[in-house]
């Protein structure tokens, strides 16, 4: 299951796709939402997909081939410029979004993540990824869950095998990507339009 948003704009012409990636307890319709005004307004195809359980992203259940399968169903509903597909991902989904960057990066031109990194032992496929993509992270310094260090050693560690990736710390903000969405989102396109 995916929640498909195609902007009137976006009908006429190859358009930019950005899959978005949900976190923990909720479903692809959330992030669509909270895009939707930006997407309206650039010419944004949107594509959100539930994860299999909607605890989070499992790499052996929701793996790359899903992602494959959505763009290309995507493609078959609308006209989607194929240099240009992103993913986006809140939380759990930042977490999934940061890994599958790194595992398919020759498949997507971007990243952005809200409140994400990645374990230590994922750098491992840090090194053998195919092509250094741009990476964005936002995170709140008050994240109960992200706290900075975690998030600091994902960026290091893609920058230290040849990934532009950035950090930008939002001071005092929390978790809530909700509350502040329309601020990260237009921050994560502004990243994400030129690539």
């Amino acid at each position: 299951t995916y929640y498909l948003h195609v902007p009137d704009s976006a009908k006429d012409k190859p358009a930019p796709l950005i899959i978005t990636l949900h976190g923990s307890g909720r479903d692809g319709k959330i992030l669509v939402d909270h895009w939707e005004s930006m997407a309206k307004k650039e010419g944004i195809v949107l594509a959100g997909p539930d994860a299999t359980v909607r605890d989070g992203w499992n790499m052996g259940k929701d793996s790359p081939l899903l992602l494959k399968d959505l763009v290309d169903d995507v493609k078959s509903k609308a006209t989607i410029d194929p240099k240009r597909v992103y993913l986006f991902g809140h939380s759990a989904g930042a977490i999934h979004a940061l890994k599958i960057g790194v595992l398919e990066s020759e498949y997507f031109a971007a990243v952005a993540v809200h409140a994400g990194a990645f374990e230590p032992d994922f750098s491992a496929y840090v090194r053998r990824a195919r092509r250094k993509i741009p990476i964005a992270i936002w995170v709140g310094t008050n994240d109960s869950f992200f706290p900075l260090a975690p998030v600091r050693a994902t960026r290091d560690a893609l920058n230290a095998e040849g990934f532009d990736a950035q950090l930008t710390e939002i001071p005092g903000h929390t978790h809530d990507y909700y509350g502040r969405s329309g601020e990260i989102n237009k921050a994560a396109w502004a990243f994400l339009r030129d690539k």
